[in-house]
């Protein structure tokens, strides 16, 4: 027995000598590749900061390239996030996910599977900052495009990425907004037309009213019913359906309701669903721009849509015309947000030093009694005798003096202003140009906004700090001087630009580019590989 059991004894030890010396000669290779593949990580992630950060902090360990569970899980994430990139309107071939699938095939060795590590990361932040926050730099496409982009931290998205699950994250990163999810919608409609055609033959033919008849009337009654506004018939006479069909038509495209099909709606009608695509693809970049918390309780001025509301909760609270400022690239509204804090009551109008060198002063160089209604003083603010000043010797540089109109019906800010303080001196206000609200395009200012029914607008704004906010505004407003009432908590203020957008029924709506910024956009976002795409379905 003691034998037997001493030979059993023997031969344990023997194994697990054995067992011992395999892995003493197989922890150096490991440790080799271990070295290797970090060596590989540290020097491919050496050209990124932030990645390099990342992985110093983490000891140069996987998250993408690793055996386990989680890293499966990763890489299963990001590729089919990058599959469906299109979806969101991105140009894919920035993620170069052939060249990614194909160096994922091949890496075999440690260092290969360290490099594609970095490479797996990179593709991630560039895809995971597009998606969030756009992916071109609005700035650059135009000087009036000022808004603050809420970019992420970078390395945030890897740590976040590596503490969270795979499937949410990537979920989580575009907006989540209404219009965001109706713009998608809509994208994937179109993409849909696209392949079926689009929306037929344009009209090609002059004005159309009611009781018109001939083929004409027939190309736009086809193109109608393509569109969904109306039934599919076999008149060729400009009748009552189509009249209706037509003021439909112009009200989802901001046009005048009249039924007639003028120049303006018959350029609205033939614009072509790839043209109309690329708005929406377009809007949703711009979308991403603004993905943050705009507040429970905002204002949004759509310069596009010539609108300013107020939205408490999602829900428009209070809608007015507006007006913009015009085309001319000196006078356009910019692009931003900022916090309203105050609205001024009969307010005094300070004339912006462009306008006072640029349109008064050539007058009063005319004619000092020229444009009497403003107030001219010098830099003590005392009022000068225009009498005693020789215009004519100043130029825009030199001018000294600073104009003001005092409060009045006929003041160019009208009756109330509404301030945000900002450096674009932008901010909205009444005005006695009243005619001007009931055009079609309203683009006529110096760059601010222009409310058609500001006095509502203050009461709406009023309603949260006072139980009668007309009464309180009245009672202000007849006093005849200026008084500045502060909100008791600021509002947000968005001037936004979007010539396609989603109204309270989610249905898309279209306006036309009246600055040519959407243009500019889809050519930055066409170039960086965006592209008009037909879906079947």
């Amino acid at each position: 027995m003691n034998l037997i059991a001493g030979g059993r004894f023997s031969a344990l030890l023997f194994g697990l000598f054995f067992a011992m010396s395999a892995v003493l000669a197989t922890a150096p290779i490991a440790s080799a590749q271990q070295t290797a593949f970090k060596q590989a990580v540290a020097e491919a992630a050496a050209r990124d900061s932030d990645i390099s950060s990342f992985y110093q902090e983490t000891g140069y360990e996987p998250i993408w390239t690793g055996k386990g569970g989680r890293d499966r899980a990763r890489r299963a994430a990001l590729l089919n996030a990058l599959k469906n990139a299109d979806t969101h309107g991105l140009p894919s071939s920035r993620y170069e996910m052939q060249e990614l699938e194909a160096q994922m095939k091949s890496a075999r060795s440690p260092r290969e599977r360290g490099l594609l590590e970095v490479e797996m990361s990179r593709i991630f932040l560039q895809y995971a900052r597009d998606i969030q926050t756009g992916a071109i730099v609005p700035s650059r496409i135009s000087k009036h495009i000022v808004r603050a982009i809420p970019y992420r931290d970078r390395k945030s998205y890897l740590v976040n990425l590596s503490k969270s699950s795979p499937k949410g994250f990537f979920k989580a990163l575009p907006p989540k907004t209404a219009e965001y999810n109706a713009l998608m919608k809509q994208k994937l409609v179109l993409e849909r037309l696209l392949a079926k055609g689009g929306w037929g033959p344009t009209v090609k033919t002059g004005k159309l009213e009611p009781g018109d008849s001939g083929a004409g009337v027939v190309a736009l009654r086809d193109r109608l019913v393509r569109m969904g506004y109306l039934k599919r018939s076999a008149g060729s006479t400009y009748d009552a359906p189509m009249q209706v069909a037509v003021q439909k038509f112009q009200a989802d495209h901001g046009l005048a309701q009249d039924g007639v099909v003028g120049k303006g709606t018959l350029a609205e009608i033939n614009t072509s669903v790839q043209a109309r695509l690329q708005s929406v693809i377009v809007a949703m970049e711009r979308e991403r721009w603004l993905n943050k918390d705009r507040g429970k309780r905002h204002i949004e001025v759509n310069l596009a849509d010539f609108t300013a509301k107020i939205i408490d909760n999602g829900k428009v609270t209070f809608q007015t015309r507006s007006v913009i400022g015009a085309r001319d690239d000196k006078r356009q509204s910019p692009e931003f947000s900022d916090q309203m804090e105050f609205m001024v009551i009969n307010p005094s109008w300070f004339v912006p030093r462009s306008i006072a060198t640029g349109e008064y002063l050539p007058e009063l160089k005319q004619n000092p009694n020229a444009v009497n209604h403003l107030i001219i003083t010098d830099r003590s603010g005392r009022r000068i005798d225009r009498a005693s000043v020789d215009f004519t010797k100043y130029t825009a540089s030199t001018f000294p003096y600073a104009m003001r109109q005092p409060p009045s019906r006929s003041n160019a800010l009208g009756l109330v202003k509404f301030m945000f303080p900002n450096k674009y001196n932008i901010y909205l206000h009444d005005t006695p140009a009243k005619n001007l609200f009931g055009r079609e395009t309203r683009a006529y200012s110096h760059g601010c906004i222009r409310l058609a029914d500001p006095f509502d607008f203050a009461y709406a704004l009023l309603k949260p700090q006072t139980s009668d906010p007309k009464g309180f505004f009245q009672s202000q407003l007849a006093k005849g001087k200026e008084v500045q009432v502060n909100l008791k908590k600021p509002v947000p203020v968005h001037l936004i630009y979007r010539t396609a957008f989603a109204d309270k029924k989610g249905k898309v709506q279209y306006r036309r580019d009246i600055y040519g910024r959407d243009g500019r956009i889809w050519k930055a976002l066409s170039d960086a590989g965006v592209a008009l795409r037909a879906v079947q379905g």
